[in-house]
C-alpha cells in the first residue's frame, strides 16, 4: 500500500516537474506575456492591454517594416521593455522633416496609423538623416508626439540583439482579443 502511494506521488511530482519545465521552455523560447504601459502605441494598442509576444519568428526571418516589436531599450536593464513599430530597416537612411513627414532613403513614407502629425519639437535626432547599421532598426510609437523611441538619444537605434519578439495576440481586455497585425498601406 505504501509503495503504491509512493509511486503515485512520485508520478504526480514528475508530471508537474515536466509541466513546469515545458512551461519554462515555452516562456523562454516561444512566447511571453507583456503588458502595455502608457499611451505611446495608441490607437493600435491601449494602456493596460495584455499581449503575447512571439519570440520564435525572428529566429527564422528578419523583422519587417511596420512590425510591432517588443525590445529591451537599455541592454543592462533586463526588466525594462518597450513596444514600438518598426519604421526603418537595416541600411536605410531615415529623416523626419519639419512638416512631420518621414522620409526613408529620400522618399516620403506614407502611413495610415500614426495618431497625429509629428510636431517639430518631437522630431528629435531624426531632424538630420540617420543611416542605420547592418543590424539596426528605427522604431516609433504610433502616438508620434507622446513616445520615447528612436528619435531620442536615450533609446536611439534598436539593434537586432535587443529585440525580444513581435507583438502577436492581444488577450486582455477581452473586448480587444485578437491578432496584433502590422498595417500596410
Amino acid at each position: 500500500m505504501k509503495k503504491q502511494i509512493f509511486k503515485e506521488l512520485l508520478g504526480t511530482g514528475l508530471y508537474f516537474l515536466g509541466l513546469c519545465l515545458a512551461l519554462l521552455l515555452l516562456i523562454t523560447y516561444v512566447g511571453q506575456r507583456t503588458r502595455v504601459e502608457g499611451e505611446s502605441m495608441e490607437p493600435a494598442l491601449q494602456n493596460g492591454d495584455n499581449l503575447i509576444v512571439d519570440k520564435i519568428s525572428y529566429r527564422f526571418k528578419d523583422p519587417e517594416r511596420y512590425d510591432i516589436i517588443v525590445f529591451r531599450p537599455f541592454e543592462n536593464e533586463k526588466g525594462t521593455y518597450f513596444i514600438k513599430r518598426i519604421i526603418g530597416l537595416p541600411g536605410e537612411t531615415i529623416q523626419i522633416r519639419e512638416d512631420g513627414s518621414i522620409y526613408i532613403d529620400g522618399e516620403k513614407l506614407y502611413e495610415a496609423y500614426g495618431k497625429e502629425i509629428i510636431r517639430p519639437e518631437t522630431i528629435g535626432r531624426a531632424a538630420e538623416p540617420i543611416t542605420l547599421g547592418d543590424d539596426e532598426y528605427f522604431v516609433m510609437g504610433d502616438n508620434r508626439n507622446n513616445s520615447g523611441d528612436s528619435r531620442s538619444l536615450a533609446v536611439g537605434n534598436v539593434h537586432r540583439r535587443q529585440i525580444i519578439g513581435r507583438a502577436w495576440v492581444r488577450f486582455w481586455p477581452l473586448s480587444g482579443f485578437g491578432s496584433v497585425m502590422k498595417e500596410r498601406d
